[in-house]
């Protein structure tokens, strides 16, 4: 039996759309995929006009505050006085920079303390918000996390001034456990006031206060987290533990570093007013820092110039241990503070 050839059926159309090209396959079949229409400068302002107007008064605070003052770095290289000016202070080069090449006692001390205060920071308080984080998020429901939530990070809004002093009446010597251990014969506890645990107080001044505060961060990230990848650990037979090392982890990866890059940037930096609060008690042998050591040499004893240099190299070595922990990112394959242009 013969077939019948297939005819197919006719396609009518439009007059005057043979010449059209269809514009719609031919961004389907692009190697670019669609294209955007360009967007000009001037479109985007009248776009993001009002949400740019109010930015303004940030952005100008910002450059009064942060920026302008930079400004006043100038003053390292110069023998600079309140009543002579900065422009009409004498320019002696490097010559302020003698306490850092030569070794001064004082500003040894104050980066000896300076480092050990950081390197503690780094690895003993910076992991407890992360570990505060996945606690909450795999053992507790959602009303008791809530709740421990919002008290854990309570601390965070107040002033060092009210933590110190928190701290004093609680654990110093005439605080409450103090006057309660002599009310029933038990051992004193010598915290406050005592220069060889001056750093354990501090670190613990620092977890109370900061570490519900950055929980916060790490359990917004968790919370991104896929939960079809917690269902197909779980259906491979892991546990909570899997869970955690296989899916948390990884997905968080790249918001821990974001912040420990944040970190080692303030790596000099370690609280001037938790510290200059309790330099008293303890004496600056054991409290002396940095930011202590610039207040105290320039503002109180007078010597801006030397003081402004130390800031100046602090502030130095704080962006290179930045730029240095994020090529170290680029490296691992993380975005970091900034990603990497492309090629």
């Amino acid at each position: 039996m013969r077939r019948r050839p297939q005819v197919s059926a006719p396609t009518t159309t439009r007059p005057g759309s043979a010449s059209r090209p269809d514009r719609r396959t031919d961004r389907q079949r692009a190697p670019g995929g669609p294209q955007q229409r360009h967007v000009t400068f001037w479109t985007r302002m009248r776009r993001d006009g009002g949400l740019l107007l109010l930015a303004v008064p940030g952005i100008i605070l910002t450059l009064l505050f942060h920026y302008v003052p930079l400004l006043g770095n100038v003053i390292a290289f110069k023998d600079y006085q309140p009543y002579i000016g900065i422009l009409e202070a004498p320019w002696v080069g490097f010559e302020n920079f003698s306490i850092i090449i030569n070794g001064d006692p004082a500003f040894l001390n104050a980066l000896k303390n300076t480092l050990v205060i950081s390197l503690i920071q780094i690895v003993v308080v910076f992991p407890v918000p992360l570990a505060l984080a996945l606690l909450l998020n795999s053992l507790m429901g959602e009303k008791v996390k809530r709740v421990v939530q919002s008290v854990l990070y309570m601390p965070h809004f107040m002033s060092w001034v009210i933590v110190v002093a928190i701290f004093q009446h609680i654990l110093g010597n005439g605080g409450l456990y103090n006057n309660f251990a002599r009310m029933n014969d038990l051992p004193l506890l010598e915290l406050v006031g005592n220069p060889d645990l001056f750093i354990p107080l501090i670190t613990s001044q620092v977890i109370w206060k900061d570490a519900g505060w950055g929980m916060i961060i790490f359990l917004a990230a968790i919370s991104r987290v896929d939960l079809e990848q917690y269902e197909a650990v779980a259906v491979d037979g892991g546990g909570r533990w899997r869970q955690l090392w296989h899916v948390t982890l990884p997905a968080i990866r790249g918001v821990v570093i974001l912040l420990l890059i944040l970190r080692l940037g303030d790596a000099l930096t370690v609280g001037f007013e938790q510290i200059y609060l309790q330099q008293t008690a303890v004496g600056l042998q054991a409290s002396e820092v940095l930011d202590t050591y610039v207040y105290n040499r320039g503002v109180v004893g007078g010597n801006w110039s030397s003081s402004a240099a130390v800031g100046l190299v602090k502030g130095v070595v704080g962006t290179i241990l930045v730029l240095g922990a994020n090529k170290v990112a680029h490296m691992l394959g993380q975005a970091g503070v900034y990603q990497k242009e492309q090629k």
